[in-house]
């Protein structure tokens, strides 16, 4: 069973009136990779060669395109899956995802249309009941929008209440290593090892905060773990913890799954998404760390019940990050699926995801300057107020939801730290900036952004 759609087919597939042929342009569209509706012309071929040609054709034409070196969104037809040599093709090269669809909802949609197999009800009904089993089997994950879709693509899975279920939810069959920061680890910590039972293996706790984002931790974990190669590492916590877990599972035995299971607000849009992982330096945030795919990302929003106001601001930076991003409003589950489209399309952050980076290059460097004693999320508030106004935007938006005032920092260590951050380009700073179509990479002048930057300290 495929774990994400990386560098593989997404196939989505599904009974009639599940709406693969609606959803497949804007699913490609969120990847960034061509989209085809492999069943467009079903009805016409069904009424020209008869149901048993037409499936040989589709059979043949399905697996042509699932052929394809290049990565593409598909949109199968109802009967595709019927084709063992289909279900071969996709277990080889796609990740497919079951659209699910009621039959009564199937029925109130396709009855009336030209569909040769939507004309008698009892006869529809029977040949959803014969496939259901046949989709489910076949499937990769289920969805049911398009947030879904892409989600589940990612390898994401956002429910409510899922720290009770991850020991299903974590890939595999191998033993676990469960880590947790000091104050998580006492707050979930004995719910997430009784889910895990008999896989957990160890259990090691962190500090909380960015004291955990350091090479001597690091180098603890390394020391404690005794995983082989088919061990997992769970990371439950923060944006710190899944950071820093994510990298000693990234460099241990070159490298073991990884599952996030984020429980603030930064971590849940943002930090455990994408599989960016890193630990700091004294010179700055994240400038050591590798991309590490999680195996799987399990997002339970119950988890941000026992934040306290403080930690929930700084992922309501984030999430306003984000809707600048989208150019909408978003709730917690269509955040986390922004980001997660904009990963796959580009997992190792040499185009669009570079767009998640709006107001983070001026946010990494006010972090330095405060000696890391500014919140993450405070940082970014001030850092999309710079982005904004270097945009020539209305700053409404950020001023009215997060209020971000400048703070005291040295300017200088904080320059320095903005001259050495991974986005710099000669002379020049690359920014990621609002333009008339969208967020885009900018190169501006030195000056013009150490003056932004200064505008942000008191």
């Amino acid at each position: 069973m495929a774990l994400n759609a990386l560098d593989r087919h997404l196939a989505l597939i599904g009974f009639m009136g599940a709406g693969k042929s609606t959803l497949v342009p804007d699913v490609a569209a969120r990847l960034g990779r061509p989209g085809r509706d492999v069943d467009e012309n079903a009805t016409q071929l069904i009424e020209e060669k008869g149901l048993d040609a037409f499936r040989l054709v589709e059979e043949e034409v399905t697996i042509r395109a699932l052929g394809l070196r290049r990565p593409h969104a598909y949109a199968l037809g109802g009967g595709a899956v019927t084709s063992e040599h289909v279900r071969g093709a996709l277990r080889d090269g796609a990740f497919t995802v079951l659209l699910d669809v009621s039959v009564d909802d199937a029925w109130a949609r396709m009855h009336g249309t030209d569909r040769p197999l939507a004309h008698e009800e009892a006869v529809f009904r029977r040949l959803y009941a014969e496939r259901e089993s046949l989709y489910r089997k076949c499937a990769d994950g289920v969805a049911a929008d398009l947030d879904g879709v892409v989600l589940t693509a990612a390898g994401v899975h956002y429910e409510l209440a899922a720290l009770e279920r991850l020991g299903d939810l974590v890939p595999g069959d191998g033993p676990v290593a469960l880590v947790a920061d000091a104050t998580v680890a006492g707050i979930y910590g004995p719910r997430a090892q009784e889910a895990l039972g008999d896989r957990l293996a160890s259990v090691h706790e962190v500090p909380a905060g960015v004291e955990a984002k350091q090479l001597r931790v690091a180098e603890r974990l390394w020391s404690e773990l005794r995983l082989d190669r088919n061990g997992t590492v769970v990371a439950l916590g923060g944006g710190v913890t899944t950071d820093l877990a994510g990298y000693v599972a990234a460099a241990y035995l070159r490298g073991v799954a990884w599952v996030p299971v984020p429980t603030t607000g930064v971590g849940q849009v943002d930090a455990a998404i994408g599989g960016k992982t890193a630990i700091d330096l004294p010179e700055g945030k994240n400038l050591v760390g590798a991309f590490h795919w999680p195996a799987r990302t399990v997002i339970d929003p119950a988890l941000l019940e026992t934040l306290p106001d403080r930690e929930r601001r700084q992922g309501l930076a984030e999430h306003v990050k984000t809707e600048l991003l989208a150019g909408r409003s978003l709730d917690g589950r269509g955040a986390a699926a922004y980001k997660a489209g904009l990963c796959l399309r580009d997992p190792r952050d040499r185009g669009a995801r570079q767009w998640l980076n709006l107001g983070h290059t001026f946010a990494h460097a006010l972090e330095a300057g405060t000696d890391f004693a500014l919140a993450h999320g405070d940082a970014v508030a001030l850092g999309l107020l710079a982005a904004l106004r270097l945009s020539s935007r209305d700053t409404a938006p950020v001023v009215d939801a997060l209020d971000p005032q400048p703070v005291a920092a040295d300017r200088e260590r904080a320059w320095a730290a903005l001259l050495r951050d991974k986005k710099r380009s000669g002379d020049e700073i690359n920014l990621v900036l609002l333009g008339d179509h969208g967020p885009a990479v900018e190169a501006r002048p030195a000056d013009e952004v150490r003056s932004a930057l200064n505008s942000l300290i008191a």
